[in-house]
């Protein structure tokens, strides 16, 4: 039993954040590893003429990124880093990319939440 069910069955009904409300909160989502984040920023780069960049690593293919962009327009960035190469699994990176930005908002929204709450 996760811990909503664990809240619902103890019939707690103070007002509290939950993932549905998080989820109708976000508008986008978008994933990249930073590996083609770098890449695209060299193109950019060419373009600026900004400062040259270093070699490439091969590990920034292993850090994925997950933006979601609210309702709102406001962005949270979630991050899931494999150290093993033999471990890299894409759908498992964007998965626990997702959860870190969704936690992310879970903290947002608990912090609105509270200032409601106090009469802020």
């Amino acid at each position: 039993m996760n811990i909503e069910d664990k809240i619902v069955s103890k019939g707690l009904i103070a007002p509290r954040i939950t993932p549905e409300l998080i989820e109708s909160k976000i508008k986008s989502e978008f994933y990249f590893t930073a590996l083609q984040g770098a890449r695209m920023s060299m193109i950019d780069n060419t373009v600026e003429k900004l400062e040259p960049f270093a070699p490439l690593e091969p590990a920034l293919g292993l850090l994925t990124i997950c933006v979601l962009v609210l309702a709102n327009g406001f962005t949270v960035l979630g991050e899931s880093a494999c150290a093993s190469p033999a471990n890299f699994n894409q759908v498992d990176g964007r998965k626990f990319a997702r959860e870190n930005a969704f936690n992310k908002i879970w903290v947002l929204e608990g912090y609105r939440l509270k200032e409601a709450l106090a009469g802020g």
